[in-house]
């Protein structure tokens, strides 16, 4: 493996540990001016996001020579910005090996973007110990960035853990109604899934007659000396499982409406936007390309479980009047098309499903804000006691559109292309499942648009029309504005043009198929 661009590694590396090491100084900020605790985080926050940008950026000027790269360098480049940092480890096969490849690019970015504006979202909030809210925030950014930048699996699991703990401590501090019940729920139900995805993990390393937790190096000797069918079934089975809680794969879902409707906004637009693309990442990275056999034999079970997801969590998701409460069924809802997109067993589906990824992770985070914007002029997220609310915030309504038409589809939007991708490679697998799927689009505009008539354009309550009648309510404010802009123009330059994402991804799946294709059963 040569990396034709070694010397971007070392900003790969800041882009992770940067905001850990202002986390961990803000941790010491209490005492110090709120203006220079602001300050501080907003650094910890840009500096990755723009360093995010510059590795893209990069990676576009190199990946065209991708699929020449046997010619141009003499052998295969499976990730650009290679490092492999010594832990003291290695006798256990462990090291800290970073790099970004066409699966991992996209998801890297979209920990940077939503990152950035969940932080300066936080910048601006009112929370009560400014800088551990902060400091907390900057910790999850950086285990975000390094769950997709690295490729060991023990750093792997390591940075989604390091991401995943501040979560529970911000429901518990910071959450809304009954946040301690509700955290406790969600340590429970995550900590099952990812044990149940340690052990997976655990097992193929231990399975395997070589001593490292390399994806690569795992690839190439398994492709070699496979695992026999039914330890591989066996494996995919607790992967596919424990993945699937912490994706909120249908039964296991349960967890993540409360989760979202409990957490402090920028941390459900973290967790949802991006942490829980954890699992997801792991199958298309990890288990498909290790366990082909054992995920052709339960990938069908796969697929019916995600329209299940559309279906029965959509439906639910209609039943919904508090505004938050449905953006968070509707996030789970949508992890279904991603799932379909894996479990169709091929290249396209594969791409599809990360496309999907980064549009649901910049449209569910938009919604998230958008909510909490809406609610600090309404005091409720109860959509049945608002109504005329375009009167006194136009643009927020324009906003509060966009990401409701994002989240449906409309052609124009990173999602479109997605779901399209994701219903073709569906077709070509199991082509009634089709249909189901494509109802999930319905049900999104029934709840999506709905919401925005009742909280826009709807007759208002008593005591909210006082409120409206007496200037009391103020449109979206320029700060408001700015993470709102981050997270729509992302959208809008994929819809647009898809081949930012498409590209490197197209590049990386087709180089070596066998990959991310698994045979399927007869």
């Amino acid at each position: 493996m040569i990396d034709p661009n070694p010397n971007a590694s070392f900003l790969l590396q800041l882009a992770i540990v940067f905001p850990f090491f202002v986390g961990l100084i803000l941790f010491l900020g209490d005492g110090i001016k709120e203006k220079i605790v602001k300050f501080i985080a907003f650094l910890g926050f840009l500096v990755p996001f723009i360093l995010a940008i510059i590795l893209y950026i990069d990676y576009l000027s190199f990946y065209k020579n991708f699929n020449d790269s046997f010619e141009k360098f003499g052998e295969v480049i499976d990730y650009f910005f290679v490092s492999d940092l010594s832990t003291g480890l290695e006798i256990f096969g462990i090291s800290l090996k970073l790099g970004l490849n066409g699966i991992s690019l996209p998801l890297f970015a979209l920990a940077a973007i939503v990152s950035f504006a969940a932080g300066i979202f936080a910048l601006i909030s009112q929370a009560q110990r400014l800088y551990l809210y902060l400091a907390l925030l900057l910790i999850m950014t950086s285990g975000l960035l390094g769950m997709f930048a690295t490729f060991d699996i023990f750093f792997f699991y390591f940075f989604h853990e390091l991401a995943l703990i501040p979560t529970f401590i911000m429901i518990g501090i910071w959450g809304g109604k009954g946040r301690r019940s509700i955290a406790m729920e969600l340590t429970i139900y995550l900590t099952l899934g990812a044990m149940l995805s340690l052990i997976g993990l655990i097992s193929i390393y231990a399975s395997s007659d070589i001593n490292s937790f390399d994806f690569v190096a795992l690839k190439d000797y398994l492709s070699e000396n496979p695992l026999s069918e039914i330890l591989q079934k066996n494996i995919f089975g607790l992967l596919m499982v424990g993945f699937g809680i912490l994706v909120s794969l249908f039964p296991f879902h349960t967890w993540a409406p409360k989760g979202y409707g409990a957490a402090p906004s920028s941390v459900a637009m973290l967790h949802a936007g991006v942490l829980k693309k954890f699992g997801l990442y792991g199958l298309l990275q990890i288990a498909v390309p290790l366990l082909p056999l054992g995920a052709s034999h339960w990938m069908y079970v796969l697929a019916i479980l995600a329209l299940c997801n559309i279906v029965i969590i959509g439906l639910v998701t209609i039943a919904q009047r508090d505004l938050k409460m449905m953006v968070a069924y509707s996030s789970v809802m949508h992890m279904g098309y991603a799932f379909l997109g894996i479990a169709s067993l091929s290249i396209l589906g594969a791409g599809g499903a990360i496309l999907l990824m980064f549009a649901h992770g910049l449209s569910v985070a938009l919604l998230f804000l958008l909510g909490a914007i809406t609610y600090k002029r309404t005091n409720t997220y109860d959509m049945s006691e608002i109504g005329g609310l375009s009167q006194k915030a136009p643009v927020l309504c324009g906003f509060f559109l966009a990401g409701i038409l994002a989240n449906i589809g409309l052609p124009g939007f990173a999602n479109f292309w997605a779901e399209i991708v994701i219903f073709l490679s569906l077709w070509k697998y199991q082509p009634w499942m089709v249909f189901p799927a494509v109802s999930g689009v319905v049900i999104s505009a029934i709840y999506g648009l709905r919401a925005v008539a009742n909280i826009f354009f709807g007759q208002p309550r008593v005591g909210f029309r006082e409120k409206l009648e007496h200037g009391e309510i103020k449109d979206i404010t320029i700060k408001e504005r700015i993470p709102v802009l981050i997270l729509l123009l992302g959208l809008i330059a994929v819809g647009f043009w898809p081949k930012l994402i498409t590209g490197p991804l197209n590049a990386t799946l087709s180089n070596e198929p066998s990959n991310y294709i698994a045979t399927k059963d007869e």
